[in-house]
Parts: C-alpha cells; sequence; structure tokens
C-alpha cells in the first residue's frame, strides 16, 4: 500500500518536473523572442534619424560619459542630436 503510494507521487514528481521543464523552455524562447524585436525596433529607429556611423559612436559615447542625463536638454531632432553631440 505505501509503495503504491510512494510511487504515485513519484509519477507526479516525474510529471511536474517535466511540465517545468517545458515551460522554462517556453520561456526562454519568449525572452529571446522579446530581446529580438526589441533590438529590430532599435535598428528601425536609429536607421530612421539617419545619422552617420560617427554621429552615432559619439551620440553612444556621449551617453556613457554621462553620469546622469540633463532633464534641461531634451533631444526631439536630429538637429538637437547634433547640438548634443556638439556641445560634449
Amino acid at each position: 500500500m505505501t509503495s503504491q503510494k510512494i510511487e504515485k507521487i513519484n509519477a507526479k514528481i516525474a510529471s511536474a518536473r517535466t511540465r517545468l521543464t517545458e515551460q522554462q523552455s517556453k520561456l526562454r524562447d519568449l525572452e529571446r523572442e522579446k530581446i529580438r524585436l526589441e533590438n529590430v525596433r532599435i535598428v528601425e529607429i536609429v536607421r530612421g534619424e539617419k545619422i552617420s556611423d560617427a554621429e552615432l559612436n559619439a551620440l553612444m559615447q556621449s551617453i556613457r560619459s554621462r553620469a546622469e542625463p540633463d532633464p534641461e536638454q531634451e533631444i526631439t531632432t536630429q538637429e538637437d542630436l547634433r547640438d548634443a553631440i556638439i556641445e560634449k
């Protein structure tokens, strides 16, 4: 009797582990897909601004060098972007 109960519990444990592994795999796939779509969106935005590689590089260096963003300086146009790069 006890042996049968243990076997049933072992079967439930195995089943739960299988479902857990499947869900973890689905979660990893969804996270990868989310990152892929975010990257596509970032590329679309950058390409939409039609800035040169040098300007993009300067902007990224500017962003990395700032401890905190300046809330007074809002970048909304390509000209604002160039001004921000030149100021640095």
